[in-house]
């Protein structure tokens, strides 16, 4: 993890504002942990409670702020709700993880905040946090700290108890092997998570892993067509007067499963710019993805929002 924090742009004397997770879960204390070997100053916020979020950020003045990126977004709307300006924070740096996300939300939230954003990735199977980590010198990817974790990827839909890999730069279900964990080594541990694997670039020693597009369990397979929510995501941001707040909902009409999008509008887009935003989201969804879905554009803070992994599915298929 200090070895993660480092790559991401932390350095020694930093003060890291740590809102992930503490209690039961590796995420916050793993992070806590490797705030303190990389000698950094680790302010323990946990989840939750945005507007002391916000205050902390103002009293502490953090360089760093580790979180998931949906949880970041909420911050910022919190920030604005405040009157505050968030590119006038002291974070110079988001370490961001936990869940899948885009290209797009990278820029969404570098836009607004004028910190860099960067990628970590953990597994609570493997070890927690700091499996591999994105440079932020170049931003292409996370590099897998392969001292410590070998690194495959698999057909996700190979049945087989020991699939084969694939090549280089084929993309597949991601596999880990620890090297140096002694109390419950993992051989071979499938994550579930889609991703490929590249040579390294600003760590040359590490190969690094593409940023992760999906997870092979949380694909929905809509009419034959797979679709992923990060698919979506990126449309969403796409398109004008619409936040980065949507949520998928799940249904079955008959024999027939139904994807609608329920997306926030931003707050000064005009009553009249929602319906074609709509409009251009389902086809553009269409258009990429090969999908026809739904789209409901509904208020300003509409949604709820994420205070750790975001759940972007809701499947009302038996209701």
């Amino acid at each position: 993890m200090a070895r993660s924090i480092r790559a991401a742009g932390g350095r020694p004397g930093d003060k890291v504002h740590n809102a992930y997770g503490y209690g039961l879960f590796t995420g916050g204390l793993g992070a806590h942990y490797g705030i303190e070997k990389l000698g950094a100053t680790a302010i323990p916020v946990s989840g939750g409670m945005t507007p002391r979020q916000v205050q902390l950020i103002q009293d502490f003045r953090p360089d760093v702020i580790m979180l998931t990126p949906s949880y970041m977004l909420t911050i910022i709307d919190e920030l604005e709700r405040q009157g505050l300006d968030p590119r006038a924070t002291s974070l110079r740096v988001g370490i961001f993880g936990a869940e899948p996300w885009t290209e797009e939300m990278r820029a969404e939230i570098e836009d607004r905040t004028g910190m860099h954003a960067v990628d970590i990735y953990g597994l609570s199977e493997v070890i927690g946090p700091g499996v591999a980590q994105e440079c932020v010198e170049t931003k292409d990817g996370l590099h897998v700290w392969e001292d410590h974790f070998l690194p495959e990827v698999v057909d996700p839909l190979d049945p087989a108890p020991t699939p084969t890999p694939l090549r280089a730069g084929e993309e597949g279900e991601l596999l880990f092997t620890s090297l140096t964990k002694e109390a419950l080594p993992i051989i071979r541990y499938r994550t579930r998570d889609l991703t490929r694997l590249l040579p390294g670039t600003a760590r040359p020693a590490m190969r690094r892993m593409q940023k992760v597009t999906g997870r092979s369990d949380d694909m929905i397979i809509l009419r034959g067509v797979n679709v992923f929510p990060t698919q979506i995501e990126e449309v969403v941001l796409r398109t004008p007067g619409l936040s980065p707040h949507f949520q998928l909902v799940l249904t079955r009409h008959g024999r027939l499963d139904a994807l609608a999008v329920r997306v926030e509008a931003r707050p000064d887009t005009p009553a009249g710019r929602r319906g074609p935003a709509a409009a251009e989201l389902v086809g553009t969804v269409k258009d990429t993805v090969g999908v026809t879905v739904a789209c409901e554009v509904v208020d300003p803070d509409t949604l709820e929002r994420s205070v750790g992994k975001l759940q972007r599915l809701v499947d009302r298929r038996s209701e």
